[in-house]
């Protein structure tokens, strides 16, 4: 069989191609490019695509390869494409998913278009599909998959081998095979490269590795991620409370996961779903954005409301205008930097009850170390500037304030968000904004009103 050699040519470049192509109306060569590529380098163009120019490409697609393109995308792009599907092309598509990404889709179908597409699907698809369905999302039962393949431990390798031989193929990203007893019980499991190495006389009990670890089917998928990352594995059994191997989970599938949540933290920073597609509609767009921007309008107001609390004394002291931003400014950095940390700590899993304590005492105390140097710097970089050593002290003493309580916030609001069941990254660089702008203002012209006015 000869070596595939992978083409130089960028996405972005075919993205272009595409693009000219329909623009020229050669849609008979745009469809013959797209049999051509990968389903995860359609799904990209797609992505990448504005609307109109998707609803072309997605018309051109050949519908034999439709589910492998879904599973590919983004969740509201996927959403919005089979929004347009018919239940019949639907349940085609189905025919080539993997059973958890099936179970997401039917997940987010209206209930009159979820029993249509279930109609038209075969028993056993259905039957796999209402099984996956049984879980709850976000846990290890709607990322596995059943298509595992079993063994018993008193069988010789050579029938195993002559078995798989018959079998002809194997699941995608399989590395070991299970080992259950009777009742489906995990026993352990065989490792592929053992099974084609060892004596084919030998059984599967003495080659199979006991201590196998499973992962109990209600476990949340982001402790099955860290499970992953933490033991390297490719796959790992699923299994129920009494042990039963149900299905397994793949490394494919858990990337996903991972990648799912360090887009969740870095658009939850901004206060944006992760799924939000790039070239979504602009009215659509605009008012999922424009939620956010309310809630941090009222922040913004309050953290105003304080200055108005001193209007007088800002008035007497032009200068006291201009350098009150600092405090605030300064006091927002050094809490983002510790409100980052504890929620990656969150996300990794390594944070809990027996080290909250010890971390909000360190960043505190970091806090306050930080505080206590560039209240020092900017006390100096005042004096010099201003000649005024009253003023120069005051900033000083509202930095070392606002720094310290911002080290203190930024450990505090993700453990008390996440133990209120809000999300940290979503919430959480909102209400630390908040807090060291009315912290720091307070702070500056609390103690400019008292000590410059009296």
């Amino acid at each position: 069989m000869p070596i595939e050699v992978l083409d130089n040519e960028t996405t972005d470049q075919r993205l272009n191609q595409l693009t000219q192509a329909l623009g020229n109306g050669m849609f008979v060569h745009v469809r013959n490019m797209l049999q051509d590529m990968a389903a995860s380098d359609i799904a990209f163009i797609l992505e990448s695509s504005p609307p109109r120019t998707r609803q072309v490409l997605w018309q051109l697609i050949d519908q034999e390869h439709t589910g492998e393109i879904l599973d590919e995308l983004g969740e509201e792009l996927k959403d919005s494409l089979i929004s347009q599907m018919s239940p019949e092309r639907v349940a085609k598509a189905a025919q080539s998913m993997d059973t958890d990404d099936l179970a997401y889709i039917l997940r987010s179908l209206p209930d009159s278009i979820f029993k249509q597409v279930l109609q038209s699907m075969s028993k056993q698809d259905r039957v796999r599909v209402e099984q996956a369905l049984s879980y709850p999302d976000d846990t290890a039962g709607s990322l596995m998959n059943t298509d595992t393949v079993t063994l018993r431990p008193d069988v010789n390798i050579d029938v195993i081998l002559r078995y798989l031989r018959i079998r002809g193929e194997l699941p995608e990203a399989t590395d070991m095979l299970y080992v259950v007893d009777k009742h489906d019980r995990v026993l352990g499991g065989v490792r592929i490269a053992d099974l084609l190495t060892c004596d084919p006389n030998a059984s599967v009990r003495e080659i199979m590795v006991s201590d196998l670890e499973a992962i109990p089917v209600g476990m949340s998928d982001s402790e099955v991620a860290q499970l992953f990352e933490r033991h390297d594995w490719v796959s790992a059994p699923v299994i129920d409370e009494n042990d039963k191997l149900l299905g397994r989970i793949t490394i494919d599938d858990v990337v996903d996961v991972i990648r799912e949540d360090a887009e969740h933290s870095m658009m939850g920073m901004a206060g944006m779903d992760d799924d939000t597609d790039t070239f979504g509609p602009v009215l659509k767009s605009t008012f999922r954005r424009s939620l956010w921007l309310t809630v941090n309008l009222f922040a913004a107001l309050l953290a105003a409301s304080v200055s108005n609390m001193f209007e007088g004394t800002i008035e007497q002291f032009a200068t006291i205008a201009i350098l009150m931003t600092i405090v605030p400014s300064m006091g927002g950095v050094a809490g983002n930097q510790t409100l980052a940390l504890v929620i990656r700590g969150i996300a990794l899993g390594q944070i809990g009850q027996s080290n909250s304590r010890w971390l909000i005492g360190k960043e505190l105390a970091i806090g306050f170390l930080n505080g206590l140097l560039w209240s020092v710097l900017v006390f100096a970089a005042v004096w010099l500037w201003k000649g005024d050593i009253a003023l120069g002290g005051l900033i000083a003493g509202a930095m070392l304030i606002n720094m310290t309580v911002a080290g203190l916030a930024g450990a505090t609001i993700p453990l008390m968000l996440k133990r209120m069941n809000i999300d940290p990254a979503l919430a959480g660089g909102m209400v630390l904004t908040t807090v060291t702008d009315v912290i720091g203002l307070f702070a500056f012209l609390g103690l400019a009103t008292v000590f410059l006015l009296n």
